[in-house]
């Protein structure tokens, strides 16, 4: 999980990877013999029983800087990746951060070259809020009409959505599911975990190669691989909300998570 590519001296929130610790990063990944893929082909893969050496990419808020900066680097090392967007704030910047610097977001034109340079998009939501706590009408807009703008943009329906500050309870993951998204991305793993709730790994700054060692042991030792029913990931929870199961607060754990914690900036799915 990344999010934004470039030089950032102010970065409360560590959502920033320098250039040179992404370009470091992905041959830390062709050293070991893995290549970086959008979601929905790493779910492909997996479900042919061939995503062993595959590991999949994700640039969530669809930063400018990810054309600028991400893309070369992916095609120069012969990677791809997902990148979740906003169609509702183009060319607008990251409002929801309180704190840190404003960060330009991709344009149309901008999206459009992300997806001719091979990379996946994917929807974020229109504007970046929590889900959780939306009416069902909002919730509507977020997700069904983040799809149709997007298929208004790239001429194609988007196949993945990821959720807001990884803020996620069984209403909206239903909601991402009939709204006709093959999968959802999720942060932390939790008692949603799913096709449409993948937990993800956060990567950044300060992962050199022997953190990354660490977290991809630490992954191997501690994952709950995802169950597949006649080629697709099958969905683990109930149609109905179980008591509990809403969202975690940013920085904190879905119960039941195997995932260590880390510093509160690195948990948030901002």
């Amino acid at each position: 999980m990344y999010h934004s590519v470039g030089a950032c001296a102010d970065d409360p929130y560590l959502v920033t990877v320098s250039p040179d610790r992404l370009e470091r990063q992905l041959t830390w990944l062709n050293r070991r013999g893995l290549t970086g893929v959008g979601v929905a082909e790493l779910l492909r893969a997996r479900a042919d029983g061939r995503g062993n050496r595959l590991v999949g990419l994700t640039f969530d808020d669809g930063y400018a800087d990810f054309v600028e900066h991400a893309v070369p680097l992916l095609l120069r090392y012969g990677h791809s990746a997902t990148v979740f967007v906003l169609p509702g704030r183009l060319g607008g910047d990251n409002e929801w951060d309180e704190l840190g610097p404003r960060k330009t977001l991709l344009t149309e034109e901008g999206i459009r070259a992300a997806a001719a340079a091979g990379m996946e998009i994917g929807s974020h939501g229109l504007v970046h809020q929590d889900l959780t706590q939306t009416a069902d009408g909002v919730l509507a807009g977020e997700v069904r009409g983040s799809r149709d703008r997007l298929q208004e943009i790239t001429g194609k329906a988007p196949a993945g959505f990821c959720y807001p500050y990884g803020k996620v309870d069984a209403r909206v993951v239903n909601a991402v599911a009939a709204a006709g998204y093959g999968y959802g991305c999720a942060v932390a793993a939790g008692p949603l975990t799913g096709t449409h709730a993948l937990p993800r790994a956060y990567v950044g700054e300060r992962d050199t190669d022997a953190r990354l060692d660490l977290k991809r042991l630490r992954h191997l030792l501690r994952r709950r691989p995802l169950p597949f029913d006649s080629g697709h990931a099958a969905l683990p929870y109930a149609r109905e909300a179980a008591p509990g199961a809403g969202g975690r607060a940013p920085g904190r754990p879905a119960a039941g998570s195997p995932v260590p914690p880390e510093p509160r900036s690195e948990q948030d799915g901002r």
